[in-house]
C-alpha cells in the first residue's frame, strides 16, 4: 500500500493516470504531454507499474500502458472501510 501512496504523491504521476483514464498510450504518447525527458517519463511509469497502478503490454515495437482499475477499486474500498 505504501508504494501506491508514494506513486500518487507526485503530480506528474497523477497526470499520467489522468491521461491513461482516457485511453491506453505508449511512453512516447505520454511524453508528448509533458515538458520533460523521455527517461524521466519512463521513471514515472516504472514507479506506477511497481505500485500496480498501471499495466504494460508490448504491441509491436511499442509498450502500451493501461490504467489498472482493479487496484484503484481496492484502494477506494479500503478508504471507505476506514469511515465505517
Amino acid at each position: 500500500m505504501n508504494s501506491i501512496f508514494k506513486a500518487l504523491n507526485d503530480p506528474t504521476r497523477r497526470q499520467i493516470l489522468d491521461l491513461l483514464k482516457e485511453k491506453d498510450l505508449n511512453a512516447g504518447e505520454i511524453a508528448e504531454n509533458f515538458n520533460m525527458s523521455k527517461p524521466s517519463i519512463s521513471h514515472h511509469l516504472d514507479i506506477l507499474k511497481r505500485a500496480d497502478l498501471v499495466t504494460s503490454q508490448k504491441k509491436g515495437q511499442f509498450i502500451e500502458y493501461s490504467l489498472n482499475t482493479t487496484i484503484l477499486e481496492d484502494l477506494l474500498n479500503w478508504i471507505i472501510s476506514l469511515k465505517s
